[in-house]
């Protein structure tokens, strides 16, 4: 498997791929964007149907943050061991090495996608980035595109969540899948969503001590459709599976509490967790200090999708309050030409991603679907959606916030600024608070904060209506920007210049 983009059969020079030095060439059939569960299966789903496609993904190896793999250098030898469904991947991974020897695919790893350009019907450029000098660019042509960019980690600020030792849930995981290491001996698991389960079980089979975890809803959510649960007995045997390793080592689940405080100097050596109201509201005189060298913490997971909102793509907001790509049944989005599968359509797991990469790329191909494949996408979605409604924040979250709570780390802009802008300032929504306050305006562009600064903006983001009233869901603006990731300038000037293989400045 190639580890840098010059190695890759893809990389420039290929047909369809202009990079430096410039090359041209006929446009692939499809290209995918994300080498993740849903790339995976779709790139390979389509090839096996008769099209040239390209994958590219920002990473050196493909299967994305779910099958992330050791580093190379660390000789693991059972990878499987820290991974759900790993035969999954192994088989989708098979197909694709037979499917690159054929010349059907070509992998672009280590393109980092950054804009997408609609030139015409059926003719799409993906400019991508490769690497940190003027010509680590390329730029990719296609009849069509896929976007199966996954999803990434919200978080909800809290008094101490920048000291070292805090850390996403998912990035505990990644940290110990790619490389084979613990963020702590005695490791705090918190937060809301499936997530934390598979963490803490990861986490206490590779070693670590998990005194608790805690989770902010109280799991009833689940009950309230039996039959949708029912027609997914593989999720409550992995839940089960789950719960069972837990068990096992003791792990005491704390339901309705979150973490409201990390405590220390150097680093976090311990947490007081409280218990919510129905609101998420911490009640007083519940608090419980725990001792600790690391915390995880993650409240759930928001669509990647800022490269097709850019285009003007139609969203919907997801029973958790965030921003989806809205599709129809053969998940084609509102522009023509893209398609898309998996997180990106709302957050669902490695499963209902395959499943939909492998229908996307039917409807691609303009090939019929089995009914099969149709009624296990409708029971894995209908799964995901009562998921997320279980795990839905509540708007008291704001509760157990202080003043100088840093919200945006990236730029240091605590609560007390915030509210101030909103407040006496008169901002009514994240963009306005974020131009007087610089709240998104870090490396992250929001990422990290985006969520709790519209939710104190009022806003909501997936917290309620931002009101503390608890009303129902509101719509969710999904975030647009021009760049879907840092561009190096010298490589945005090459494009435009007239020699440049992104062709005549306009």
């Amino acid at each position: 498997m190639p580890t840098s983009p010059s190695e890759s059969p893809g990389a420039a020079g290929s047909p369809g791929v202009q990079g430096s030095p410039a090359t041209a060439g006929a446009p692939y059939d499809l290209a995918v964007i994300g080498a993740g569960p849903a790339g995976l299966a779709a790139a390979v789903t389509a090839a096996d149907l008769g099209l040239r496609c390209a994958l590219l993904d920002a990473g050196q190896r493909t299967g994305g943050q779910y099958y992330r793999h050791p580093a190379p250098g660390l000789g693991a030898t059972r990878p499987d061991r820290l991974h759900h469904g790993w035969s999954v991947y192994t088989g989708l991974a098979g197909r694709l090495d037979a499917h690159r020897e054929s010349g059907r695919v070509d992998l672009l790893s280590g393109h980092q996608v950054w804009a997408l350009e609609r030139a015409g019907e059926r003719d799409w450029r993906l400019h991508a980035t490769t690497g940190p000098a003027a010509d680590d660019r390329a730029t990719v042509r296609a009849a069509a595109v896929l976007l199966a960019t996954g999803a990434y980690e919200r978080q909800l600020p809290f008094p101490g969540w920048t000291l070292p030792g805090v850390v996403t849930a998912g990035g505990a995981q990644a940290m110990l899948k790619s490389g084979l290491v613990l963020p702590g001996r005695r490791i705090v698991v918190a937060g809301s969503g499936p997530l934390l389960l598979a963490a803490a079980s990861s986490l206490v089979t590779a070693g670590a001590e998990v005194p608790a975890v805690v989770e902010a809803t109280n799991y009833l959510g689940y009950a309230r459709r039996p039959g949708v649960l029912a027609a997914v007995p593989a999720k409550l045997v992995e839940g089960a599976g789950h719960g069972s390793a837990l068990l096992r080592h003791g792990v005491r689940l704390r339901r309705s509490s979150a973490v409201v405080e990390a405590h220390g100097t150097d680093r976090v050596t311990a947490v007081t967790v409280a218990r919510l109201d129905a609101e998420w509201r911490p009640v007083p005189g519940t608090e419980r200090r725990i001792a600790c060298d690391a915390l995880a913490v993650g409240h759930g997971l928001l669509p990647q999708i800022e490269l097709a909102t850019e285009l003007g793509a139609a969203t919907r907001t997801t029973p958790d309050g965030t921003a989806a790509l809205s599709v129809d049944a053969r998940l084609r989005t509102t522009v023509p030409g893209l398609w898309a599968a998996g997180e990106t359509c709302g957050v669902g797991g490695a499963d209902l991603a395959i499943t939909e990469g492998e229908l996307a790329a039917h409807a691609v191909a303009d090939r019929p679907v089995r009914s099969a494949l149709l009624r296990r996408r409708s029971r894995l979605r209908a799964f995901a959606e009562l998921m997320a409604a279980s795990h839905r924040p509540g708007p008291g979250w704001t509760g157990w916030l202080r003043p100088d709570t840093d919200v945006c780390r990236c730029e240091e802009v605590p609560v007390d600024r915030i509210r101030e802008a909103v407040e006496e300032l008169g901002a009514g929504d994240a963009r306005t608070v974020k131009l007087l306050t610089r709240a998104g305006m870090g490396w992250c562009q929001g990422r990290m904060c985006g969520p709790a600064v519209a939710c104190l903006a009022g806003a909501g983001a997936g917290t309620g209506d931002g009101s503390g009233s608890g009303a129902g869901p509101e719509e969710v603006r999904p975030d647009s920007r021009p760049f879907a990731c840092p561009v190096p300038l010298g490589q945005l000037a090459a494009e435009r210049h007239p020699d440049g293989p992104g062709g005549p400045a306009s």
